[in-house]
């Protein structure tokens, strides 16, 4: 199912009244304390010391508070996937650490023909595995470009381009488990849940972290992932299992998977209605529904990078698209005067990004550096995007200022 498609009808039901695990009214008190200013989607309303647990050397991230982002310049000749040491963060509270022995998996809900079905670590990695090569990407990547680029006031966390990272994940298939479980043909919706601490903004507790897809969906390409780059998930990844939801905004790959409910009616959370939607002049009061990323091209570079004037180097970057591969990858060198066709080069597992290079010799002075990618269906990157509120799908070039000396 196109998920825009599936959104817009589940916008319709919840409209109607057809709510189940978030109600209109729910909606109406997180829309007060929004109001009020109080609530923000960016993390809780307190955070441990430590919310992240594996190292953030400065060099390789930009800390964030609950989150951690890739620095770009990390991953200039690292290969086509993120290392771990060095793969973004996002968390809503903090990481939780989990003993596998302990942690089972419960299936549940009036999707399945009988009652809850529990699967242990061991069960699980006895059922047929699979290997995807998928990005994992923040709906807000770039959001602070809103900003600093077009003036527009957004709430969240402001991330620059490193809230992605493209991983080859092992697991089993959702729709295994589900059938294992006793999948009905009543069933609709499928929704993951974190066993991450409830997130709390504002003084209102929306519960664990959770956000409902379709059955059609869960049955095509999900998987439960145990392994991320050949080794067990580490923990701010999602140890023991997380939930892997190619093409999807990564709100839908839950982290920490302790129950997956199946419904046979419709399923909402405050993720997908009052966070994960784009509000704001441009949309209609209850919200565009979105779950796709957009276009989207990072310089391997931090911004403000200094290079020898004269001298030849090789500008790199990735340019990616939830839509379809990579066609074309345009680089200006002179703050878009000029544009110059960037060679592609490496192997692209799955597609799901492009590795490019282009020569250039930099005179002496301030530079500003764009690069511009459209994909196989034709969506390339704009001069400015539309502002919404929650500063979502950021897809304008970006402009990145450096200096030759």
């Amino acid at each position: 199912m196109n998920e825009l498609e599936y959104d817009s009808r589940r916008l319709r039901d919840f409209v109607a009244g057809q709510a189940r695990g978030f109600t209109r009214r729910d909606l109406l008190v997180l829309s007060a304390a929004a109001g009020a200013g109080a609530l923000l989607p960016s993390g809780p309303a307190t955070a441990a010391a430590s919310p992240i647990v594996k190292p953030l050397p400065p060099e390789l991230f930009r800390s964030l508070g609950t989150n951690a982002e890739t620095r770009w310049s990390s991953l200039k000749d690292v290969g086509y996937y993120v290392p771990v040491d060095r793969f973004f963060v996002r968390n809503h509270t903090s990481t939780p650490v989990i003993e596998a022995a302990t942690w089972s998996l419960s299936v549940f809900g009036s999707g399945l023909r009988g009652g809850p079905v529990s699967f242990t670590l061991d069960q699980l990695r006895a059922l047929p595995a699979v290997t995807v090569s998928a990005a994992v990407e923040c709906a807000g990547n770039g959001r602070s470009y809103f900003a600093s680029q077009q003036g527009n006031t957004v709430s969240g966390t402001a991330w620059t381009l490193g809230a992605i990272g493209v991983a080859r994940w092992r697991g089993v298939r959702l729709s295994t488990v589900l059938r294992r479980a006793g999948l009905s043909r009543h069933a609709v919706d499928v929704q993951p849940v974190g066993l991450d601490a409830n997130f709390v903004s504002g003084g209102v507790d929306l519960g664990p972290v959770r956000r409902p897809f379709p059955i059609e969906k869960a049955l095509d390409d999900v998987i439960l992932a145990y392994e991320m780059n050949g080794v067990d998930l580490p923990a701010d990844h999602g140890y023991p299992v997380r939930a892997i939801v190619p093409g999807w905004i990564g709100i839908a790959s839950i982290k920490w998977v302790g129950g997956i409910e199946v419904s046979a009616e419709p399923l909402f959370s405050p993720w997908n209605t009052q966070f994960y939607r784009l509000f704001g002049p441009a949309y209609p009061v209850e919200g565009r529904p979105f779950d796709a990323q957009v276009v989207k091209s990072a310089f391997e570079l931090d911004a403000g990078a200094v290079f020898e004037a004269g001298k030849r180097t090789v500008l790199t970057g990735r340019s990616w698209s939830a839509h379809a591969p990579i066609r074309t990858v345009e680089v200006s060198t002179d703050g878009g005067a000029t544009w110059r066709r960037a060679r592609f080069y490496g192997a692209s597992p799955g597609h799901v990004w492009q590795r490019w290079e282009l020569p250039w010799t930099p005179a002496a002075g301030a530079h500003e550096l764009l690069a511009r990618a459209t994909d196989a269906h034709g969506n390339t990157q704009p001069d400015a995007t539309v502002h919404n509120t929650l500063g979502y799908l950021f897809d304008a070039v970006v402009r990145v200022p450096v200096t030759a000396a």
